[in-house]
């Protein structure tokens, strides 16, 4: 049985915080939980990050939400922020989550997406559901929303790390059901 837990996974870009995510998902899905959100994964050239792709984990529909190609008053480091997509993609998919699903998933609320208003809302509003919920946060930044979320009592914040990126999604499920880790 799934608590109503909330999990933060934090830690430096390139550390793992998606792939954990993706495992316990994995995990999960194993139970037959039906499982809702959004999902940021990163387009890579060689080695390089040029863009980012938002999928709906429910659905499956996915969206260029940011590219070196994309033309944005918006950009982050060399890459265009298309915050229309993001918000298409993203936001529709955690408000199905929140109505529909046994658990919530938001990857990422980072640099690029708390510069949607829509995906602030969006992101509140499923803080409030009372379902289990797993987040990935950008670790250093200030945006107020971010703070809000690592102030609150409910939500369990875990750093990942490339050592242990590999246990920390058997914790996260272990968590999830109400285990004391």
């Amino acid at each position: 049985m799934i608590t109503d837990i909330k999990i933060g996974i934090t830690g430096l870009p390139g550390s793992g915080k998606t792939y954990a995510l993706l495992r316990v998902i994995e995990m999960l899905k194993e139970e037959e939980l039906l499982i809702g959100g959004m999902i940021d994964e990163p387009i890579e050239e060689g080695r390089k990050k040029t863009g980012f792709t938002v999928r709906n984990l429910l659905t499956g529909e996915k969206q260029v939400f940011a590219s070196t190609e994309i033309e944005s008053k918006l950009v982050i480091g060399k890459i265009g922020v298309d915050l229309a997509k993001m918000e298409e993609v993203g936001v529709k998919a955690i408000k199905e989550a929140v109505e529909k699903c046994d658990i919530i998933v938001i990857d990422e609320v980072g640099k690029m997406e708390v510069e949607s208003e829509a995906f602030v809302e969006a992101v509140k509003e499923s803080l409030e559901a009372d379902k289990p919920m797993i987040i990935t946060l950008h670790k250093k930044s200030r945006n107020p929303l971010l703070q809000d979320i690592r102030r609150r009592d409910d939500v369990r914040i875990l750093e990942v790390t490339p050592t242990n990126r590999n246990i920390l999604p058997y914790k996260i499920v272990r968590l999830m059901h109400g285990e004391n880790v």
